[in-house]
Order: structure tokens, then sequence, then C-alpha cells
């Protein structure tokens, strides 16, 4: 089973730093990562599956620095990144065929894989139609397939569901909740719901840099006290939703219903509420107010 270490990973692209001094050690299970567009995660995850070299600092499997270990490591990769390149006049089948050929999956076992990843998938029964006929939930599927030919002990998926409907969403996180057994498998997103149910740690990140860690029990209790709940009538919500950073607001007859997440109270009246990922995205993402106005005013 394999460990990944990073140790003091930077990237610079000229004056601008990408990663910044980050270390991790990652084992067995699926790490969950949050940030905003341009937060480094796209970086980060380039370096680790070795397309982009790192300006400073080292990346480790099982101890051994991964430049040294280059197609043992390349073997152990399954990489799905946010566009992945395809052939769209390609059946689904053939592309899968094509690409287990290029990764050096046995012809022996590169048939039963293609099948197994198909099924796997749900297209199955879509395998001998044209990609360019497929949805774009059908293409994400399809990338999943082709990450997973070679059987891979480390899985990167980068913004796996962008443009996903809600139902596309969930299937996608079903398939990698089964895959997560035996493997170290990372998950690059914005959107929260994608890792909140499965992730068995969330890194957030910032700017570069990974600023909180840990599960989503102890990600969510870091903001204990900082979430608030208010029945505001329409135009005082109004006024609360440009000043903080609201989670949810939610018409209920005459008055609007505001989640709201600050520092301190927002507003007389305002009752804590336990704090949720959502929240915890808000927090670190969003401008988070850190005084009372007089709202009355």
């Amino acid at each position: 089973m394999p460990e990944l270490t990073l140790d003091r990973i930077t990237r610079h692209f000229k004056n601008k730093i990408a990663v910044d001094n980050v270390s991790l050690t990652l084992r067995e299970g699926i790490y969950g990562f949050l940030g905003a567009n341009g937060a480094g995660k796209t970086t980060l995850l380039r370096m680790i599956c070795g397309v982009m070299k790192p300006s400073t600092g080292e990346i480790r499997c099982n101890g051994i620095e991964i430049g040294r270990l280059d197609g043992d490591y390349r073997y152990l990769l399954g990489y799905l990144p946010q566009d992945f390149g395809y052939y769209p006049d390609f059946t689904a089948r053939r592309y899968l065929e094509y690409l287990a050929a290029c990764k050096a999956v046995p012809k022996d076992l590169a048939r039963e894989k293609v099948q197994e990843m198909l099924a796997l998938t749900g297209l199955g029964g879509d395998q001998h139609c044209k990609i360019r006929t497929f949805s774009g939930g059908m293409l994400r599927r399809l990338g999943i397939a082709q990450a997973l030919l070679n059987d891979p002990e480390i899985l990167i998926l980068d913004e796996p569901t962008a443009g996903l409907d809600p139902r596309e969403r969930i299937r996608f996180r079903n398939i990698i909740s089964s895959l997560s057994k035996g493997r170290i498998i990372i998950l690059s997103t914005h959107i929260v719901s994608d890792v909140e149910f499965i992730a068995d740690k969330i890194l957030l990140m910032k700017q570069g840099r990974i600023i909180q860690q840990g599960t989503v029990s102890e990600v969510t209790g870091s903001i204990t006290g900082r979430v608030w709940e208010y029945l505001a009538k329409p135009e005082e919500a109004i006024r609360l939703n440009d000043i903080f950073a609201v989670s949810n607001l939610k018409n209920e007859g005459e008055t609007v219903r505001l989640r709201l997440v600050s520092d301190t109270c927002p507003c007389e009246g305002a009752v804590p509420a336990d704090p949720g990922l959502e929240d915890v995205y808000l927090y670190h993402f969003e401008e988070v107010s850190e005084h009372v106005d007089n709202l009355e005013g």
C-alpha cells in the first residue's frame, strides 16, 4: 500500500507562488482538497502526478523520490485532469482499449479491464457509441474509466464533477467511495458536496497553502460559535446579505430565515447554529465580518 510524502513543496510561476511550502503525508483513504479557483490545487496535483516539477521541495512515494521511480511510479497512478483529451470519433470501447495499450496493461488483461471499467461506470450499454455523442456526465465517467484501467493505487481527480447535474454528481461520488479500499484518492474541487459525505480527510487550500486539514467534524468544529441563524424581514435580510457571508437564505411567509457566518453575533436576536462544511468554505474563502454593525440604523 503506497504512502505519499510531500516535503516542503513550492512552485513558482515568474513572480507568482502557486504552491507555497506544502508538507503532507497521504495514506489509504479519500482526501478532499477544497479551495476557490486559483488556490493552487491543480498545480499541486500536477506535481504529485509528476507532470510538473516543484521549484523546491520533494515528493516521495514509499520513501523514494518520484522522479527516481519514473515508470514504476506512473504505473501506480490514475489521473483524471479537469480537461482530459479524447478522440471524438472513437467509440468508448476502442478509446479504452487504446489507452490500456498506452498504459502497458498486458494484452491478456486489457480486454477484461476495459469491460470491467465500462460496467463500473455504467457505460457498458454505450461502449459502441462514438464519444462525440456523449453527454458531459458520460464523458466524466469515461474519464474515470480511463484513470482506473491500470488498477492504480493512487487516484488523482481534478474538478471531476465540473458541469455535472446532481444525479451524475451523486453517481460519481458513489463510484469513488466504492474504490477507496487500498488506495490513496485525491479529489480536488470547489464544490463542497463532492467531498462532504465521502472524504476521510478535508484539506482547505488558499493562496497556495494548506490552511486547515482534518475530518469533516474536526474542520466544521473549528468554526463553532461563528455560524448564526436569524429570522429577518425582507428589507433587513437584503442589508444583512450585503454585509455578512450568508450560507443559506430561505423565505418563510413574510420573513426570511438567514444562515450567517460571522466571528461575532451579527445582530440582536441571532442564535448560534451548528456549522457545516459549506459554512467552513464561506468562512475561509469569503469576507467574514468581524464586527457588529448598527443594523437598526
